[in-house]
């Protein structure tokens, strides 16, 4: 194969046209391409390669080992096209900017889907990128230039960054009413490591802070199952399936909460820039509306609902 080879969009959309339909005839109507161009087409690709992509055979084609495999990158290669027109489409209707989101589990669950639905009712041509992040590793995606705003704990290092105030919150632990431990007031995280857990999925900033708090103590923690978010965590909870440990502001009515000793239990969320001052005029509107919020503590935002 020629690695210097260039793959024509349209090679790529007949190859899954094919795989589509299982028919050249068909593939080729669909690619809008005479049946002898799609097959002279596959014929160059395939000669290219050095490899066939499709098993002929009466009922139609099929793809190959190789054809599944390139088959694979081009479904990939048309995701990304498509995420790039879905950026790119709002900036032709006027769209003046897009600000980038890194914010830790505590705020993607609890807060930034209210106040991020807030800013952008009253920004509508404004679009925000979020995505989450443990905290360390917004503070250096910020300091890096590689993110306008991040959404951290309190508790992390912030040295290299502007801060401002944004939510108030702490970790507790939940428990089915029934539960043995149900009837303590507090507990600290090393009373509870030998219970089976119910958490949020690997990957996940709470389940990293979690696993790398239990091994400080020299354990690790029992996990029954993982799940995608605070509500499933306290729905399992709930049902018995184990403990769980969420903020304060993710606890819904059904379970028991137990305060935790810890002095990292509080988790008071931090906005952090490398500088407000030098952020372009979107990212300044979204810090100053989040900055806004500071104060509000996850049990207030509860009582007010």
């Amino acid at each position: 194969m020629d690695e210097t080879m260039r793959y024509d969009l349209p090679d790529l959309r007949l190859v899954a046209a094919i795989a589509d339909s299982g028919s050249l005839t068909r593939a080729a109507e669909q690619v809008h391409l005479a049946p002898s161009s799609a097959s002279h087409r596959l014929t160059q690709l395939e000669a290219a390669l050095g490899v066939p992509l499709f098993a002929r055979h009466a009922r139609g084609l099929t793809p190959t080992a190789a054809g599944e495999s390139l088959l694979r990158h081009a479904r990939q290669v048309f995701a990304q096209l498509e995420q790039m027109h879905a950026d790119l489409a709002p900036y032709a209707s006027g769209l003046n900017s897009q600000v980038t989101v890194f914010a830790n589990t505590n705020a993607i669950n609890c807060f930034l889907p209210e106040d991020l639905g807030d800013f952008l009712r009253e920004h509508p041509r404004l679009r925000v990128s979020l995505e989450e992040q443990p905290s360390p590793a917004i503070i250096q995606a910020v300091v890096a230039g590689q993110v306008d705003i991040g959404v951290v704990a309190s508790d992390v290092g912030l040295a290299g960054v502007e801060t401002r105030p944004y939510r108030q919150d702490r970790l507790v632990l939940i428990v089915a009413p029934g539960h043995p431990l149900a009837d303590k007031r507090e507990l600290a995280f090393a009373d509870v490591l030998g219970e089976p857990f119910v958490c949020l999925h690997a990957g996940s900033a709470i389940h990293t802070f979690m696993m790398n708090h239990a091994a400080r103590l020299g354990s690790r923690l029992d996990v029954r199952i993982q799940v995608r978010s605070f509500s499933a965590v306290c729905r399992m909870v709930a049902a018995g399936v184990g403990i769980g440990m969420v903020p304060r502001s993710a606890a819904v009515d059904g379970i028991k909460t137990i305060e935790i000793t810890d002095p990292w239990a509080p988790r008071d969320l931090q906005l952090c820039v490398r500088s407000r001052a030098a952020l372009g005029p979107a990212a300044a509107a979204l810090f100053d509306h989040l900055a806004g919020k500071g104060g509000v503590s996850g049990e207030a935002l509860r009582l007010s609902e």
